[in-house]
């Protein structure tokens, strides 16, 4: 027994040292003599400039082609001629709108400005105007190297299948344009159609540790999800959390445990409670619309402010902003592009591009109304409040009673939609550790059921931890399987201005 829990302290403090790495300020930088404070996580130190990097090389994508992201997400559904099973890419879009969707974009925001202040929400939105670069690197290279799946039918894939084969390529010419999976081999399809053949080393074991770091972090949501909605139950409608725990469980048992249910309730379930959450905000700030310019105003004035440097202050603001966009819009860490690597469209890029406007939906839109609940919301009603009871105390203060059970309902189908849709993006990841197996499959939503069931009982902090250990390796491994392969994106890229667009 000693040694067991030896051996159990010894993983907790693993565990949490590797955590203080990822996460921790990792570099602290002082300006006027120690009274402003920057803390840079490792995770930020590398995502950020990676970001800046990309939307660089993509030529300022986000803003460059935004109106072609719009066009691409509302042009007519090309997939369903082709595969009965496969998705479109508006659907791989709604799976990883689901999966972010969720805690991020409310405790998350809370949190940011509970820290932060206002200033903080202009700095989760350049967040996002950054990561939608990278957002399209991944997802991009996802199609790539998108595999048929034998057990779902459709496409299948995610960094692990491109880190699966990558290769260290060599003589490869200037007018190569992209990269395209032909028979287990990595093709380099050119603008005159030649094709070339990389060769090297593959890299298998970083795509089975990125696999098992999804695997564990999506386990770790579960019960963070579960908690979540069986607290938020019982403080609006004093119901038992056994009783939510239950109901939550069976239904989404019922979908998870079906072969192809996840992407048809997505469909129905996810543009319902955005809209829903969109109108909501809208209607209080037209009830509020007096207020909104100094809304605004402190939210740029506060993200510079003279005050919040004076009073050591801006470190807090700018990283409270930038590591909550990070976590929110997930642009980096290597999920989305299981989702995006399902898509059946016409070409890599496309997708690449739906996925970026993602990230724009995240953060610029759904992100804001959370920031916008509270901010119209006086100090005399949220101060010295934090977390949900700031987000509830601000919708109660809107629309009174009503809007605590509007939370309330809308945190249940975030985090009912979030878990569904990690599940999927588990997908290709269970595949590709443990085979294309019925067993492996339904073992592993078993595990997540079982990780929901307790969660909604009691909320286990060390869980927490081992996700946020989880999405913080999965990270660190797409990173090091997305920059060296860039500049096939960049390349499909370049061939989609070149050839597709001009088609339109």
């Amino acid at each position: 027994m000693n040694v067991f829990n030896w051996i159990a302290q010894a993983f907790v403090k693993l565990v949490t040292s590797v955590n203080n790495l990822l996460w921790g300020d990792l570099v602290v930088l002082e300006f006027s003599n120690g009274e402003t404070q920057f803390g840079l996580s490792l995770l930020v130190l590398v995502l950020i400039p990676v970001g800046i990097y990309f939307t660089v090389k993509t030529k300022f994508l986000p803003f460059r082609l935004f109106p072609e992201m719009i066009r691409v997400t509302l042009e007519k559904d090309e997939s369903k001629a082709k595969d009965k099973d496969s998705i479109s890419g508006v659907q791989a879009l709604i799976v990883a709108t689901a999966t972010r969707v969720g805690m991020g974009n409310l405790a998350g925001v809370v949190a940011a400005v509970s820290v932060g202040g206002a200033g903080a929400v202009f700095w989760m939105w350049i967040t996002a105007l950054i990561g939608s670069s990278t957002a399209f690197i991944e997802s991009t290279l996802a199609q790539i190297y998108k595999e048929k799946d034998p057990l779902y039918g459709g496409y299948r894939g995610g960094p692990a299948y491109f880190m699966d084969r990558m290769r260290m390529i060599t003589k490869i010419k200037r007018e190569d344009v992209y990269v395209k999976d032909v028979n287990g081999e990595a093709e380099y399809v050119s603008m005159d159609k030649e094709s070339h053949y990389s060769r090297g080393c593959k890299f298998r074991l970083l795509g089975i540790l990125f696999a098992l770091s999804g695997l564990l972090c999506w386990a770790g949501i579960s019960q963070v999800v579960a908690n979540s909605v069986t607290t938020s139950m019982k403080n609006a409608f004093n119901i038992p959390q056994i009783a939510t725990t239950v109901v939550l469980v069976a239904m989404s048992a019922v979908i998870v445990l079906r072969k192809n249910a996840t992407v048809k309730v997505l469909d129905r379930v996810v543009p319902v409670m955005a809209v829903a959450y969109f109108a909501i905000t809208i209607f209080i700030i037209l009830k509020n619309i007096t207020l909104m310019p100094s809304v605004l105003g402190n939210i740029f004035s506060q993200a510079f402010g003279l005050k919040q440097i004076a009073g050591g202050g801006l470190g807090a603001v700018v990283m409270n902003g930038v590591k909550r966009g990070l976590f929110s819009n997930e642009a980096g860490s290597g999920s989305a592009p299981c989702a995006a690597a399902s898509a059946d469209v016409v070409h890599p890029a496309k997708q690449g591009l739906i996925q970026s406007l993602g990230v724009f939906i995240d953060t610029l839109v759904i992100c804001s109304c959370s920031a916008f609940l509270m901010l119209l919301a006086p100090d005399s009603v949220i101060g010295g409040l934090e977390g949900m009871d700031l987000l509830q105390a601000a919708m109660n203060h809107h629309l009174g009673y009503f809007g605590v059970v509007f939370i309330a309902v809308i945190l249940f189908l975030f985090s009912f939609s979030t878990f569904i849709g990690i599940l999927y993006y588990a997908r290709p990841n269970v595949a590709y550790v443990f085979g294309d197996t019925w067993a492996a499959q339904t073992g592993y939503k078993i595990f997540c059921l079982a990780m929901l069931f307790i969660g909604g009982l009691a909320a286990y902090t060390f869980v927490w931890d081992l996700g946020d250990l989880g999405v913080g390796l999965m990270t660190i491994f797409n990173m090091f399987a997305i920059l060296p392969l860039a500049s096939q994106a960049l390349n499909a890229l370049k061939d989609y201005e070149a050839n597709y667009m001009k088609k339109k």
